[in-house]
């Protein structure tokens, strides 16, 4: 088998595309790029018509505000984030957002731990499994900042 090399001739290094195509491509709708661009994450060319054309670019900024919110960064904080003219600002933007990221991983650690643990677990039902139950402990026993102070004691049983 002989590897081939083929040419794409109409391949520009820099491409524009329109809404439709840039939406199609990561799965959008037009009207989230522009309300991005409404809330000025985006800056897209335009052209005849006023119409908007999209390059390489775009698509990195777009990928960027896609990861952004996978992460859990809203629109607002990235605005900001992007916006700012001094890397402090962005920063501490940053680090309050990777702390709650880190938080929220060591939430679905946890979760995917008790899940392989019940399905590991030998007992007809591994909700009575006592390594099962000590994997809930932490949180049997976490008091909620809500709770009123005469349930907080009674639970500790003072």
């Amino acid at each position: 088998m002989h590897d081939t090399l083929r040419l794409n001739v109409d391949m520009k290094s820099n491409p524009e595309m329109t809404i439709g195509d840039v939406a199609a491509r990561f799965g959008l709708a037009p009207h989230v790029l522009r309300h991005w661009e409404a809330m000025g994450l985006l800056s897209p060319a335009r052209a005849e018509g006023d119409r908007r054309h999209y390059n390489r670019n775009d698509l990195y900024r777009i990928a960027l505000i896609l990861r952004a919110r996978e992460a859990g960064i809203g629109l607002e904080d990235l605005r900001e984030m992007l916006a700012a003219a001094e890397p402090p600002a962005r920063r501490k933007i940053l680090h309050r957002h990777r702390a709650d990221l880190v938080r929220r991983i060591a939430q679905a650690q946890a979760s995917l731990e008790l899940i392989d643990c019940a399905l590991t677990c030998d007992h007809e039902d591994f909700a009575s499994c006592a390594h099962f139950r000590a994997m809930l402990t932490e949180r049997v026993e976490q008091v909620s900042p809500t709770l009123p102070a005469s349930q907080v004691r009674a639970r500790r049983g003072d």
